[in-house]
C-alpha cells in the first residue's frame, strides 16, 4: 500500500515537511519496511525502531478511536 498509493499521492501534492508516523505493530516495523520509510522520509519518521522512536501507549500520538 505505501509504495502502490501513499508515495505516488505523495508525490502528487506539494509536500515540504511530512512526518511519517506509524504504531509498533510487527508488520510495520519489518527491517524492509523501516529501511523504505528511511529512505523515504528520511529522519522524519515515527515508528518503533525509526529514527523518533514511538512512545508506547503514549495518549498524545495514539489516534482516538471514536467521534466527537
Amino acid at each position: 500500500m505505501i509504495t502502490n498509493f501513499f508515495i505516488p499521492e505523495l508525490n502528487n501534492h506539494d509536500v515540504q515537511e511530512l512526518w511519517f508516523q506509524q504504531d509498533g505493530a510487527t508488520c510495520h516495523t519489518a527491517r524492509a519496511t523501516i529501511d523504505f520509510l528511511k529512505d523515504t522520509v528520511g529522519d522524519r519518521l515515527i515508528s518503533r525502531f525509526g529514527p523518533v522512536n514511538w512512545p508506547p501507549r503514549s495518549c498524545d500520538l495514539t489516534p482516538l478511536d471514536y467521534f466527537l
